[in-house]
């Protein structure tokens, strides 16, 4: 049973698990997926009454889920234990994407400050990157850290389009995607031919990074690079294309090279047939779809085993049980 947010402040989504297994909303596309596919798991709505719930990060440690609901400038803690949701921090500066150092400390993409930030043990707020060449960074979306210790980010506009995700300023840097030295901790721009970086994430062996391109037209994408020494980008190369009016956003990758990735459209007939999530085998080729009654932003996998598939879909946060752990 799902529980709503505390001091919910926005529309709650009427949710209904299926009654029977295999669960319908869990869509094999290619026979590939059914390894994946657990039997007798069903979609779960963990929370809601979100306006708009991004950037999902496990703490296995502490057996609790952290997500962001941007609009309302907070960061809430979903609790495995007790099945509670609650506020671990507001104001959040409007953070976005969040993610875990090597050391274990949390990681956060601030639309409202125009940084990215690292919360001590203590408590205490580390900034790790605000400009590039003494100018500001536009709104760090997403992120992700390497086992070499560098921070990766993408840096699109949304946080300063409006009032919605942060506050409407000029554009200072073009749309990019910014890796942070391990040794140094200077800040590397690594992509800059991308309209609107979004998600990303590593290939298990971390030697591909995958990014998606929000804005590409006529249709969005997500491309791969070959990752070398230093964080050197090379051979780019198409990924998947959406191929009609579906859009990717986050993206997560388990042990075996899949790509799922938080999906959806803003218009047409089909956008409630698109809502949810889609899997892509290493090839590219899609295997799976999970549909949700919301449009997915983005996802992680957790859990005691690393093989629940939690989902931040717009007003709400969702999880699957699957039969594959995400990439350690």
């Amino acid at each position: 049973m799902h529980l709503p947010l505390p001091a919910a402040q926005g529309p709650g989504v009427a949710f209904t698990p299926s009654p029977r297994y295999p669960d319908p909303a869990v869509e094999v596309l290619h026979e590939a997926f059914l390894s994946l596919r657990l039997y007798s798991a069903t979609v779960e709505q963990l929370a809601t009454g979100c306006r708009w719930a991004e950037g999902p990060q496990w703490f296995g440690d502490g057996r609790y889920l952290l997500f962001s609901d941007i609009p309302n400038d907070r960061i809430l803690r979903w609790d495995e234990c007790s099945g509670t949701t609650s506020v671990f921090r507001a104001p959040s500066n409007h953070a976005n994407g969040l993610a875990r150092d090597r050391q274990g400390r949390l990681l956060a993409c601030e639309h409202g400050t125009r940084r990215v930030t690292r919360t001590e043990y203590d408590g205490a707020i580390t900034v790790l990157a605000e400009r590039f060449e003494g100018k500001r960074l536009n709104s760090p979306n997403d992120i992700v850290c390497a086992r070499d210790d560098s921070i990766w980010f993408t840096d699109p506009l949304f946080g300063i389009a409006g009032w919605w995700e942060g506050a409407p300023a000029e554009s200072e840097t073009p749309w990019a995607v910014y890796r942070i030295d391990p040794a140094t901790r200077a800040l590397q721009r690594v992509i800059d031919d991308l309209a609107a970086p979004n998600g990303l994430a590593f290939s298990p062996d971390e030697k591909i990074l995958y990014v998606v391109e929000s804005r590409a037209m006529p249709h969005r994408k997500i491309w791969q690079y070959d990752v070398g020494a230093g964080g050197a980008l090379a051979h780019k190369r198409l990924f998947v294309d959406a191929q009609g009016p579906g859009a990717y956003d986050g993206i997560a990758v388990d042990q075996r090279g899949n790509v799922w990735c938080g999906f959806g459209s803003s218009s047409g007939a089909q956008s409630a047939e698109l809502d949810g999530v889609r899997v892509y085998d290493a090839a590219g080729q899609a295997i799976g779809h999970i549909h949700l009654p919301e449009r997915c932003a983005n996802l992680c996998f957790g859990g005691r085993h690393r093989n629940r598939l939690f989902m931040a879909a717009s007003h709400s946060l969702y999880a699957l049980h699957v039969n594959v752990q995400g990439a350690a």
